[in-house]
């Protein structure tokens, strides 16, 4: 057990000790996507597509887990009754 809590606590103090800062450029897309769409480019409807995709993903994931969850307990309720 205490092998397995010092493998864990070296994981993520290498990953604390590697991580880079990002450099988010919302601001530089939000402007080029403002700017295509005057111009009458159809590149931002790309950009808007992939953000839903990319926003979708974790809420399905969620959801689903949920309702396995919900029907694993249901099963164990209704076996003891």
């Amino acid at each position: 057990m205490k092998r397995i809590a010092f493998v864990f606590i070296f994981v993520i103090l290498s990953a604390i000790s590697v991580s880079n800062t990002a450099s988010a450029q919302c601001s530089m897309c939000t402007i080029n996507a403002e700017q295509g769409a005057a111009n009458g480019n159809t590149q931002t409807k790309g950009i808007n597509t992939g953000v839903l995709y990319l926003m979708a993903i974790p809420y399905l994931m969620i959801g689903a887990l949920g309702v396995l969850w919900y029907l694993k307990y249901r099963k164990k309720s209704v076996r003891y009754e």
